[in-house]
């Protein structure tokens, strides 16, 4: 039964909770946290680690998603980002970076927005494309609903393995001024999986796997500093109640069609080993990852990280926020980031769960006394008074 509340005279509103609001219960015997695996295997593309990135420059250029595959999860290009519009983004990035840390947060979107007014060229991003796939790992590229039909036929011709339809909010059918958006029928005349979001309900989970989604996002990418669409739009729904809407979304679907399996990928509020675990615990089969990945070495935000959202022309909703590891500084004076594998599968010498998040979650399973990611989506659950 819903928890509905009166918030005044004849308006109700449900009760939701945030990952914060829940802790993980284990309720079985413990296992060896060497014998949980956390293989995950979206259509026909297998992954080692549930793990994708968040689709912003701050994160992926063709080298960090070449290492992300490497690793055994998946990085996604932002198809309408730097990459796709300069032939220098390392420099662009690098003045993005000096003004904000010079002349604050403002000023950096604005340039932001700048950089993104210039035209896309699609040879530019073809050969991201290609580089990452030379590299024999799997390509996905991140579009927004109103570029997907302009943008989707050169990334096919490029070679892309995955296709991520992503924006703030999406539907199953965007209209816009011209032809609208059917998802339904562009997914259906593709030839590559394609992942959509965010949503963060129930039935627009649900109305998004009728179109023929391989997986659906949830949420959108929120993270206290960095995303702004609460203050902006005023629109939110907690993770943890978004993702265990989706969950039933996917077991209505099922039901529906006897069998078909569409995948739930969480993004939003992860900041921790602790949060993914809550989020697979929720009922996601994945994660979309941001800021934890924004102090790896190999990120060209070089410790900064913002939002694909942040760029929007007329509407921003996302800042810049330096995420800077603070474990030491190298000879410069400048704070040594640990490379993505340490990130990643650690060793951690921090205590708070922003290192080795492969570790953290596995061993959460373990503990729990799972041994792969269905299983662990069972766990006993409970809120915090």
């Amino acid at each position: 039964m819903r928890d509905m509340v009166e918030i005044g005279m004849g308006r109700t509103a449900r009760r939701t909770y945030e990952l914060d609001d829940i802790d993980i219960v284990p309720s079985r015997r413990t296992r060896s946290a060497k014998l949980v695996s956390l293989a995950w295997q979206l259509d026909a593309y297998r992954f080692d680690i549930p793990f994708l990135t968040h689709p912003t420059d701050a994160l992926v250029s063709p080298e960090f998603a070449i290492e992300m595959g490497r690793q055994g999860g998946l990085g996604v290009i932002n198809g309408e980002g730097l990459w796709a519009r300069h032939a220098d983004v390392a420099a662009k990035v690098d003045q993005l970076i000096e003004l904000a840390g010079k002349d604050g947060q403002d000023r950096a979107v604005a340039l932001l927005q700048e950089l993104h007014a210039a035209p896309m060229q699609p040879d530019l991003l073809a050969a991201a494309v290609a580089q990452v796939r030379a590299a024999g790992v799997t390509v996905a590229v991140r579009v927004s609903p109103q570029n997907a039909q302009t943008l989707t036929p050169a990334l096919l011709q490029a070679g892309i393995d995955l296709l991520v339809v992503q924006g703030t909010i999406i539907s199953a059918e965007h209209v816009g001024n011209g032809e609208p958006l059917n998802l339904k029928t562009f997914i259906a005349e593709l030839d590559v999986p394609v992942v959509a979001g965010g949503v963060s309900d129930h039935r627009t989970a649900l109305h998004l796997m009728r179109t023929g989604a391989a997986g659906v996002i949830v949420g959108y990418g929120s993270y206290p500093g960095a995303t702004t669409t609460g203050e902006v739009l005023g629109i939110g729904v907690p993770m943890a109640t978004a993702i265990a809407d989706a969950a039933a979304a996917r077991r209505d679907y099922l039901d529906e069609t006897g069998g078909r399996y569409v995948h739930v990928i969480a993004d939003g509020d992860i900041a921790s080993s602790g949060d993914l675990a809550k989020a697979i615990a929720c009922g996601a089969d994945a994660a979309m990852i941001g800021v934890p990945l924004a102090m790896a070495a190999e990120a060209p935000g070089r410790g900064w990280y913002w939002p694909s959202a942040a760029a929007h022309p007329s509407v921003p909703r996302g800042s810049l926020l330096q995420v800077d590891d603070p474990w030491g500084v190298g000879d410069t004076g400048a704070p040594v980031r640990p490379n993505l594998g340490r990130v990643l599968f650690g060793p951690s010498d921090d205590p708070y769960g922003s290192l080795n998040l492969v570790g953290g979650l596995r061993r959460s399973m373990a503990k729990a006394g799972y041994s792969d990611l269905k299983e662990f989506q069972k766990v006993g659950l409970s809120v915090r008074a």
